[in-house]
């Protein structure tokens, strides 16, 4: 069984910490771009048109003998209305609402992704292949006054002690206009994930580290494999806390 170093709030090492078996488990893609696209699918809201999107009109057809295609025409003039190759028509065939974008995986294939995906948190290859930057060795392991801090400056004055706070900055700078119409529905600026932070109890580092560039906090037993696996790519670089990890070992 593999040991981490325990690391203090000043980057010193305290002790050591026996690692859980879920942290030799086989490294699988397949089922973890499974399980995150089945996520993301299920959380999408449906969308569509009223179904009398451009037909509140008074457009009909004027009948043969006029010399003129029968379309609808409106009421007071001879612009034509309704159908979808009008101007302000009604779409051929939009989105419909009762569309079913939900995807199934069974139990056992998730379970197995998020497993394997708590795995590559370690994996220095797979962590750095991600784009992550980082001087340390894996995993980071934090002891469990990390999780009780306030304040964003204390956050950061960790991350420094550990050497990955220059991913944060990579993050920062990564900072970009989304290329598409995305960027007119409330969605501009894309922006990498950094870190992930794993505590067994939030105390106040939620609200402490919400302000740093792409860090997501989370409760040990609430962790899914879309914030290991961000976009489908596992290896995100992660800060346990002692209590999380032995959490993880007894729900293994």
């Amino acid at each position: 069984m593999s040991k981490a170093q325990i690391i203090d709030l000043t980057g010193t090492s305290k002790g050591e910490i026996e690692l859980p078996d879920i942290f030799n488990v086989a490294y699988r893609p397949d089922l973890i771009k499974k399980a995150v696209l089945a996520a993301q699918a299920n959380r999408l809201q449906v969308y569509g048109p009223t179904p009398y999107a451009g037909m509140k009109t008074s457009a009909d057809n004027w009948g043969p003998g006029r010399g003129m295609a029968r379309v609808p025409r409106i009421k007071t003039g001879n612009r034509v209305a309704r159908i979808s190759q009008a101007r302000g028509g009604r779409k051929a065939h939009p989105p419909k609402v009762e569309k079913d974008y939900s995807e199934k995986i069974n139990k056992k294939e998730r379970l197995k992704a998020i497993k394997s995906a708590i795995a590559t948190t370690i994996d220095d290859d797979l962590v750095r292949h991600r784009g992550h930057k980082f001087e340390t060795a894996l995993p980071v392991v934090a002891v469990d006054e990390f999780q009780d801090l306030k304040t964003t400056k204390e956050v950061v004055r960790f991350m420094e002690a550990v050497k990955v706070y220059s991913d944060i900055i990579r993050s920062k700078n990564g900072k970009h206009i989304r290329a598409g119409g995305g960027k007119r529905r409330g969605r501009k600026y894309k922006k990498p994930k950094s870190i992930l932070i794993i505590v067994n109890q939030d105390n106040g580092i939620g609200r402490a580290a919400r302000n740093l560039s792409g860090v997501d906090v989370i409760a040990v037993k609430r962790l899914n494999v879309e914030l290991l696996a961000p976009g489908t790519h596992a290896g995100r670089l992660a800060i346990w806390t002692e209590s999380a990890i032995k959490t993880l070992g007894e729900v293994n």
